[in-house]
């Protein structure tokens, strides 16, 4: 069995073993012929994608759930802030009018 392989299964996963990518030399940039139109074509231009090319919507997708993640953790952090800030002033308030309640007591 002598068949060439695919994106899905390539012929190998060696990198170095697997056809690089570079522009045909025998025709002018931006060019089309008919062959580009037939489902050969279309194999053989799936065969030059490298693999880091298959895994940039992976690396992508990847980069986007880190930065949400950072992103929450940001805005958590944010909120308890806010609380502290809030139980602060709280614990202050309490403590002035245990400090008048006290003054009180003694000058009577």
């Amino acid at each position: 069995m002598n068949t060439a392989g695919t994106i899905d299964r390539p012929l190998t996963h060696d990198p170095k073993k697997q056809a690089p990518m570079k522009p045909s030399t025998n025709e002018p940039a931006g060019t089309t012929t008919p062959e580009d139109f037939t489902t050969s074509g279309a194999i053989d231009s799936r065969q030059n994608r490298t693999r880091e090319m298959q895994l940039i919507p992976e690396a992508l997708a990847r980069a986007h759930m880190h930065e949400r993640l950072h992103e929450a953790e940001r805005e958590r952090q944010a909120i308890r802030l806010v609380t502290a800030r809030r139980m602060q002033r709280r614990a202050e308030r309490a403590s002035l009018r245990a400090r008048r309640a006290l003054a009180m007591a003694v000058m009577q």
